[in-house]
């Protein structure tokens, strides 16, 4: 069961912020955009040839975000409004799904910002799955970072990310964690480099 009801959370935020940063529950859209960079600089650089799969994709900020477009985006949301909302801002191809276990399209790469914050240590460990074997490439996503014990947040430490690594047969891994406090970027690649 999820730490809260991520229908609710999301909807309230929404409900009381619209369609911002902060209707996502970001603190803003600064820190919303820093969380974007380091995906993007963990992304290969031909990613415009590629297709990219944005797990939990919220309002598509990811996709408005990006200077260079990949070459096919997925956005994957649990939430109607949320696939609604990218649907009519993206153009592309929008799919509801619960990531922890439904079946997901195919893609070269998935990335994650936020959505695995609310999920708790079991469901965080099958979204990250499902992703991962899924893609192509690899997943790279960002959670909250440390030994934190929250009633609302999800934090994952360096530790435990290694350990759902090797688990999952995770062929390199690279963490970002010096650009926003308590926050990390992970990538897990499928090949060497």
């Amino acid at each position: 069961m999820a730490r809260i009801d991520s229908t609710k959370f999301y909807k309230s935020a929404l409900s009381l912020h619209g369609m911002s940063a902060q209707g996502l529950n970001w603190s803003s859209k600064k820190s919303q955009e820093i969380r974007f960079d380091i995906i993007l600089e963990m992304l290969p650089k031909n990613f415009n040839q590629l297709t990219l799969a944005d797990a939990g994709c919220g309002f598509g900020d990811f996709y408005l975000y990006m200077k260079q477009k990949p070459k096919k985006y997925i956005g994957i949301d649990s939430m109607p409004e949320m696939c609604e909302i990218t649907s009519k801002q993206t153009g592309c191809e929008v799919i509801m799904a619960d990531i922890c276990k439904d079946e997901l399209p195919t893609a070269d790469y998935f990335v994650c910002s936020g959505a695995l914050n609310i999920l708790n240590p079991f469901e965080a460990y099958q979204f990250i799955r499902n992703c991962y074997l899924t893609s192509k490439h690899g997943f790279i996503f960002n959670i909250l970072y440390g030994n934190k014990k929250s009633e609302t947040y999800n934090y994952m430490t360096g530790e435990q990310i290694k350990k759902i690594a090797k688990e999952l047969g995770v062929k390199r891994v690279k963490m970002q964690t010096e650009y926003l406090k308590n926050d990390i970027t992970v990538a897990f690649f499928k090949g060497k480099n």
